[in-house]
């Protein structure tokens, strides 16, 4: 901890505040990419900077700066204090100092090679995977991308509260675009931006990087001959890579406690989820089992504690198919008298913290990825997300996957392109059969998670094995 976080914090008080905190964030990135055999752009940047806020008459002010002049944060100390008596007369709920506990804990992100990697040998890397996917004509664009970033976080407060945090966020993209005709599909490496995880450079495992390449390429040349997904109603598998975008938008939105209150109706939609269904409602069938669990070492969002100091734990959110909490942070919390967990996060230094995903996880059942495909005999395996839609309340949504393959008499049998998929969210978890074992559990994450007014984006994490969902309406891009 920096010595002078709590002189500083001391110094800017103003007179009548019934609790004040401050918070130091410092991210450091860099990225690079490559096209087509060749590097094609750098980004390389620092940002730090404070929030202070303070508690008076159960509201919170708050103000950010990029400056640790004792002089420019007494200033902004009283900024947020004249924000926080402006809110007293209107206030619709009156927090007390138990939303800041006197939390006192380190993180780092595990790392297993702790030697920096120079940007020569990444961008070489990334260079050498593009190069891999040019194995035909008809692959018209090749790319490949490498970002870290490191998280410093520091939060001192006048309950005590005493917390260091140290992230280091690795992600990858691979993708190729293959070409014929009129006919153009796109194959990735899980997605997008799926590999996004925490740790070293380990996370991107250099040495394999170009046979992964050269399968993606492979697998996007396929999808030009390969026929039109079928238009059914069957029996669909999702491998972990698309359950990832499955779990976020029709899980881990509803399930936000300050979208359930309202807070986000006017910006990113509402929640078919209402506060009495917490404890009663039945979310998906009995393998569903859902956790918040920000103590996976590699998950893209793991951490010691939120950023208001609620120490992070691992949590059902959903156990047996019944939704037993919400993602609610303490401030939510009490607000509803609903239990939560340790969720209230900020993008950076600029941002108040709010509600948002962590680490969103469906746990491990009991299924090998064979018994999986045995229990099928018309159906879809689908991977990759290509596309997403969802209604206002997170109920309805529509999702496409980049690969498919049909699954016949409970063997995988030909590739199929442009597949989807749609259903109503709790109706499609409660058709929730198969659960795979931990073989075929993935972790995966996202760095642009958007939510809030003003906009935040952050990085979550999702994890899942492969799940089998009966009745599903699957269709192809010619439906």
């Amino acid at each position: 901890m920096s010595p002078d976080m709590k002189r500083l914090l001391d110094a800017a008080l103003p007179h009548g505040v019934e609790w004040a905190g401050l918070r130091r964030v410092r991210t450091a990135a860099r990225g690079y990419r490559a096209k087509d055999g060749e590097f094609d752009m750098a980004f390389d940047y620092i940002d730090e900077g404070y929030m202070i806020e303070v508690l008076h008459q159960g509201q919170f002010g708050y103000a950010a700066l990029a400056s640790m002049n004792p002089g420019h944060l007494r200033e902004a100390a009283k900024r947020a204090l004249r924000l926080a008596m402006a809110a007293a007369p209107r206030a619709i709920f009156r927090f007390s100092q138990d939303v800041r506990p006197p939390t006192v804990t380190r993180y780092q992100s595990p790392r297993h090679l702790h030697a920096d990697v120079g940007a020569d040998l990444l961008v070489r890397h990334a260079v050498e995977w593009t190069e891999a996917m040019q194995i035909s004509d008809r692959i018209v664009q090749a790319a490949a991308e490498i970002e870290v970033r490191d998280i410093e976080t520091e939060i001192v407060s006048t309950s005590s509260a005493s917390i260091e945090q140290h992230l280091r966020v690795v992600g990858m993209g691979i993708q190729a675009i293959a070409q014929d005709g009129g006919c153009t599909q796109r194959r990735s490496a899980n997605g997008p931006r799926g590999r996004v995880n925490q740790g070293g450079w380990e996370i991107l495992d250099l040495e394999h990087g170009k046979e992964s390449a050269q399968r993606i390429a492979e697998q996007a040349l396929e999808l030009l001959s390969a026929p039109e997904c079928p238009a059914m109603t069957a029996d669909l598998v999702l491998a972990p890579d698309q359950m990832m975008l499955q779990i976020h938008e029709s899980v881990g939105h509803p399930l936000e406690l300050d979208r359930i209150l309202g807070d986000e109706r006017n910006y990113a939609g509402s929640t078919f989820v209402k506060l009495e269904d917490i404890g009663t409602l039945r979310y998906g069938s009995e393998l569903m089992n859902i956790t918040f669990d920000p103590t996976i070492p590699s998950e893209a969002a793991s951490y010691g504690a939120d950023d208001i100091g609620h120490p992070a734990i691992k949590e059902f959110l959903i156990k047996d198919g019944i939704l037993v909490r919400a993602l609610g942070s303490l401030e939510s919390q009490q607000r509803s008298g609903k239990p939560g967990v340790a969720n209230q996060r900020a993008q950076g230094w600029f941002r108040a913290p709010i509600d948002r995903m962590a680490n969103l996880n469906l746990e491990p059942g009991k299924d090998r990825f064979e018994d999986i495909l045995a229990a099928v005999e018309k159906g879809v395996f689908m991977e990759s997300n290509r596309s997403w839609s969802i209604d206002d309340y997170r109920n309805k949504f529509q999702f496409g996957c980049e690969y498919a393959r049909l699954i016949e008499g409970g063997k995988l049998g030909a590739v199929v392109r442009n597949p989807n998929y749609r259903g109503i969210s709790a109706t499609f978890w409660r058709n929730l059969f198969k659960v795979g074992e931990a073989s075929t559990f993935g972790v995966f994450g996202t760095p642009n998670c958007g939510k809030g007014e003003p906009n935040q984006v952050i990085t979550v994490g999702h994890a899942s094995p492969v799940c089998g969902f009966r009745n599903v309406e699957i269709f192809g891009g010619e439906a």
